[in-house]
């Protein structure tokens, strides 16, 4: 069995989707270990890597054509799903850095090191035992109750959960009055980290793209104000406070348009858990009470009605 054959049916056995056990993701497996065709998988490495170095390593040792323009099929059909599958994991930088990086977890390389041993059914054993296959997780997914959701026009599904039903609001009912013609360029889900992220907008307007979790929940743009809000969904935790707004500003130190930030909640009890918390010079949308908003900015805002 060669190289590529012997990948496939390790993706095969920690339950990878068909789709991910196609050659491309193959070539990701084995430039991430650095295997080239006559070595033994006992020499296998998990260093840092690009995609650029996975390309380049799948032309140069097995002969494959892809061009640099293919990084973002590697980037979706492998390594997202690899990272959700606990495979790979990255360094934690920006995604539009020079120095983003992926490498094979710990534990991915000891079961490729356990390749054609007596130890590989142990190593399986030990990984799946502490996760989840993808296959499982993708089919659990469909299973679950989903909410319909209209983004940009586009019908979308959020899976269950306060959280999502918060963004659910704040796109159908915060953005039309208070945000109204605004265009949805990030939302995240739960589960689908990146249901929504228009990568070529939020760079053209100087958004340095991160990781999910560092993202603000909900990112509407304002084309005919030239405004951009910031918008988190808080049902437990992540509030607008100065930490957040520090964070929110690194990111978008290179955004020239005007800059919104809102924390949004369910309801109003939930609201005064965090009342304190919040920082000056933002605002607070609350859904069961979505005709109003709560300015913590004073002056900007006094004056008869």
């Amino acid at each position: 069995m060669d190289k590529i054959e012997e990948t496939r049916e390790f993706l095969k056995k920690v339950g990878m989707p068909k789709a991910q056990q196609a050659d491309i993701c193959c070539y990701v497996i084995l430039a991430m270990a650095g295997i080239k065709l006559n070595m033994s998988w006992s020499e296998a490495t998990n260093e840092w890597i690009r995609i650029h170095d996975i390309i380049q390593f799948a032309n140069i040792y097995y002969g494959a054509t892809y061009a640099e323009n293919s990084r973002e099929t590697f980037r979706k059909q492998a390594l997202h799903r690899f990272r959700t599958a606990a495979l790979v994991e990255d360094n934690g930088k920006a995604t539009n850095s020079p120095n983003y990086r992926y490498r094979l977890t710990d534990e991915t390389l000891q079961m490729l090191k356990a390749v054609g041993t007596k130890q590989e059914q142990t190593e399986l054993n030990r990984f799946l035992a502490y996760h989840e296959k993808l296959m499982d997780i993708y089919a659990s997914k469909k299973k679950m109750t989903m909410m319909p959701v209209k983004i940009n026009g586009l019908d979308f599904s959020f899976s269950a959960g306060k959280h999502n039903e918060l963004q659910k609001a704040i796109i159908e009912e915060f953005a039309p009055r208070f945000a109204p013609n605004s265009e949805c360029l990030y939302v995240g889900d739960t589960i689908e980290k990146d249901l929504v992220k228009n990568v070529d907008k939020l760079e053209k307007l100087g958004f340095e793209i991160t990781l999910h979790d560092k993202m603000p929940d909900v990112v509407l743009y304002r084309e005919d104000k030239d405004w951009i809000y910031f918008v988190e969904s808080v049902t437990s935790v992540g509030p607008m406070d100065p930490k957040r707004i520090l964070e929110i500003e690194e990111m978008t130190k290179d955004v020239k348009a005007g800059k919104v930030y809102v924390t949004a909640f369910l309801d109003f009890k939930t609201y005064k858990r965090f009342s304190e918390d919040l920082a000056w010079e933002t605002e607070v949308w609350i859904a069961e009470m979505p005709d109003h908003m709560i300015h913590l900015n004073g002056d900007r805002f006094m004056g008869p009605r």
